[in-house]
């Protein structure tokens, strides 16, 4: 049993090393089978890749051949058109210089012939000299006139031609400018009056309270006249107890003082104590009542136009508009008018509306203190706006709607044009009579003043004035000069609202006798 273990033993001990021997052999020859077989691989690849470098270098040779001959065939064509393009110019050229020398040839015959006519119009012209010498002579002789005095005449002559001539363009350039200008206007502001409804004069110098009874007079009136001089003393105004049965007038030029002592006197005749203390208590109620009030119609106003971000102090001066007439026309309901107008003509011609409208509201805002401070209302309005940060069309606007300052922008134009509808317009305004006789006299003295008028008269409250000229000293040319130059005159000198109309009359008369 031990000698079959130790044989088992011995044999596995020899069978390790044979079997790592035989396994180790045959791996070995299968390695070298591989690396045979890659060999084989990387020989036949080998193969390969060489056939096929040397199919593309006998394919990129035959490439370049062929781009060779190609570009010497385009080479060899091109040549051929530049040849040919060549030898067109040359002969383009050939024929242009035997046009040229045909040409020459015959400027040089033509440049024969105008000096032998040259030569030929200098004899003419000397014998034109010679023969106008001799008229020259003859008309002297005939005429009994030297050449300088003839030269006058016909300098006159000519210059009656052109006035004629100038004054009928004028007429015709005026009367095509007006047609068309007129036109125009008068539908842009046709549209804006239409558009702003306006009041007519309805301003005084007076205010008249009623009374419940004529024994209120009496103690109106007090002790000695004490109540009376107390309330015309403290509010600057004159009353007026007269016969009128059961009114009191007030009269004063300063409608905020006259409106204190209105509102002052009714709360003293319903309170029914009247006597110098209680009366200084209501004129002090009535004056608190009047600056709230100013406030309210200077709210209002910027409210009614669609006006904002106006300065509070510029706004109570607007206030205090209200108070204020210029020839019986209130100054805020003018001012809101003008507003009104500014901005519907500022929408016909595409500008900012709301621009001017502020323009146009704050036109007049120097009138609220030109009571109280010294200049005129333009300046002084000029002066507020600048204070109070309005912009600079606003400010000129504000300085040019009378013509002290030139308009630099068109919302000034506008708001001058506004200002003269508002005033101009029926029943807008009322007029002096000192006022209207010395403007009807200005104008007849501007038309008498001119050469050649006989008599002037200013007709329709001086709308129209009518010049009648002497037939003998101004023609028919000569009316349309003189028309124009005396309405510039008029323009000028004269300040007035609207328009003047100026219509030259030239009348001919021939009377004879029949015996």
């Amino acid at each position: 049993m031990g000698t079959a273990v130790i044989a088992v033993i011995c044999t596995l001990v020899l069978s390790v090393p044979i079997t790592f021997f035989v396994a180790s052999g045959y791996r070995k020859k299968q390695h070298e089978e591989t690396i045979g077989n890659a060999q084989e691989k990387a020989r036949a690849i080998i193969d390969e890749a060489l056939e096929t470098a040397e199919k593309e270098k006998r394919e990129g040779r035959l490439a370049i051949q062929e781009e060779r001959i190609k570009s010497r065939n385009e080479l060899d064509r091109e040549i051929r058109e530049r040849r040919g393009e060549v030898q067109r110019n040359e002969r383009r050229i050939q024929q242009k210089e035997e046009t040229l020398d045909r040409k020459m040839d015959t400027l040089e015959r033509r440049e024969q012939s105008l000096q032998s006519r040259e030569e030929t119009l200098h004899k003419k012209w000397d014998e034109v000299e010679r023969l106008s010498e001799q008229r020259m002579q003859e008309l002297e002789r005939i005429s009994g006139l030297t050449s300088e005095q003839a030269k006058e005449y016909l300098l006159k002559i000519v210059e009656d031609d052109v006035r004629h001539d100038s004054a009928v363009m004028i007429k015709e350039i005026e009367a095509e400018a007006k047609e068309e200008a007129d036109k125009k206007a008068r539908e842009y502001v046709i549209s804006a009056i239409q558009r702003c409804a306006a009041d007519h004069v309805s301003e005084a110098t007076i205010s008249v309270v009623q009374l419940p009874s004529d024994e209120m007079k009496g103690r109106i009136i007090g002790r000695e006249g004490r109540n009376i001089r107390t309330l015309e003393t403290m509010t600057g105004v004159d009353l007026i107890i007269d016969d009128t049965p059961e009114a009191v007038v007030i009269s004063g030029f300063d409608p905020i003082r006259r409106e204190v002592a209105r509102i002052a006197l009714e709360k003293l005749i319903v309170d029914g104590r009247i006597h110098p203390a209680r009366i200084e208590e209501m004129v002090g109620k009535a004056q608190r009542e009047v600056e709230a009030k100013i406030k309210e119609e200077g709210e209002a106003a910027t409210l009614e136009v669609g006006v904002h971000g106006i300065h509070p102090e510029l706004v109570r001066l607007l206030g205090k508009m209200r108070f204020r007439t210029s020839y019986g026309q209130n100054a805020l309901k003018h001012s809101i008018e003008v507003a009104q107008i500014s901005g519907l003509l500022a929408g016909e011609f595409g500008l900012d509306i709301r621009l001017a409208k502020r323009a146009g509201l704050l036109h007049d805002i120097g009138k609220a203190v030109d009571h109280e401070m010294e200049g005129s209302h333009v300046q002084l309005g000029a002066e507020l706006c600048r204070r109070y940060k309005e912009s600079p069309t606003v400010i000129n606007a504000v300085e040019s709607h009378h013509g002290d300052v030139e308009a630099t922008t068109l919302i000034s134009c506008i708001v001058q044009a506004a200002d003269t509808i508002s005033a101009a317009r029926p029943g807008a305004r009322r007029e002096t009579l000192e006022t209207y006789t010395t403007r009807l006299k200005q104008l007849e003295e501007i038309t008498n003043s001119f050469k050649g008028v006989s008599n002037s008269y200013a007709i329709q409250a001086g709308r129209e004035v009518r010049v009648m000229v002497v037939p003998e000293q101004i023609n028919d040319t000569d009316m349309v000069l003189l028309a124009h130059d005396i309405s510039k005159k008029i323009e000028n000198d004269m300040e007035y609202p609207g328009q003047i109309k100026v219509s030259v009359i030239r009348e001919s008369r021939v009377t004879d006798y029949a015996k």
